[in-house]
């Protein structure tokens, strides 16, 4: 095995262990991101049949961003188009 990858030769290359901290760290995250892309997104759908338009089931003031800087309350914004 290379060395580095180990417990054992870990504690003689002890400036790697940020280096696989970091990286899994990043991966974790990006696994993450990926499931919230795939379940919470409504462009995406599982079921064409059973809901063809998932955008359309989107209120108007539902907040579907993953991070809104601005830190809108979307419960209180009113609606710009008649109701459906």
């Amino acid at each position: 095995m290379m060395q580095g990858l180990t417990m054992k030769s870990l504690r003689s290359h002890y400036s790697l262990i940020p280096l696989f901290i970091s990286v899994g760290a990043g991966s974790v995250f990006a696994a993450y991101y990926l499931a919230r892309l795939a379940l919470k997104n409504p462009d995406a759908t599982w079921d064409k049949k059973n809901n063809p338009y998932p955008w359309t089931r989107i209120k108007p003031n539902e907040n579907i961003k993953f991070y809104a800087p601005g830190g809108i309350d979307f419960a209180k914004l009113k609606s710009n188009r008649p109701e459906l």
